[in-house]
């Protein structure tokens, strides 16, 4: 098996995952992938986004417009750009291209199913009341798996690379 990996995945925070893909002597090339972070050449239509927690799928989810020097960044057409619009582009072009997505959410913990994400509680809540809450995390993933057809698996970051693995079609 051979395994693509996108290069803007950084290497001290794929350290684990590598070794696991070494330990099955599976060959991994680095190159820039259109959408996701990891996929198989035997697997042409699954792709994998790796994301290392809820935080991190909050902040994807998040609709408030970003700032640069205390603007608001703007596309082309005028729209500000936000994390949510960046994140639904990606799961667009995934399904328009007819490949599928599983996002590998690294939690861990409580969290095994989307269900579970209902309950979670974002420690940012402390300090922002713009943080995401866990049941509004779950409502918009819902909506977006089903607008772009796409999975959520959590694991521990120990299993990361064998998840990688099995969803690819691996061993």
């Amino acid at each position: 098996m051979k395994i693509i990996i996108d290069t803007r995945e950084k290497p001290q925070a794929i350290r684990l995952i590598e070794a696991e893909f070494r330990r099955y002597r599976i060959e991994t090339i680095h190159e820039k992938l259109d959408f996701g972070d990891y996929w198989s050449p035997e697997n042409p239509y699954q792709f994998i986004d790796r994301k290392q927690n809820l935080l991190e799928l909050a902040k994807n989810c998040s609709s408030v417009p970003k700032k640069e020097n205390g603007k608001i960044k703007r596309y082309a057409d005028g729209s500000p750009q936000t994390d949510l619009t960046r994140f639904t582009n990606e799961l667009r072009r995934t399904r328009d291209a007819g490949c599928k997505l599983t996002i590998l959410c690294e939690h861990g913990g409580q969290i095994k199913t989307i269900e579970d994400v209902k309950n979670w509680k974002n420690p940012r809540l402390a300090q922002s009341p713009l943080a995401m809450s866990g049941m509004r995390l779950y409502i918009v993933l819902s909506r977006l798996m089903q607008t772009y057809e796409f999975d959520i698996v959590f694991c521990d970051k120990r299993q990361t690379g064998k998840k990688i693995i099995e969803i690819l079609g691996g061993e």
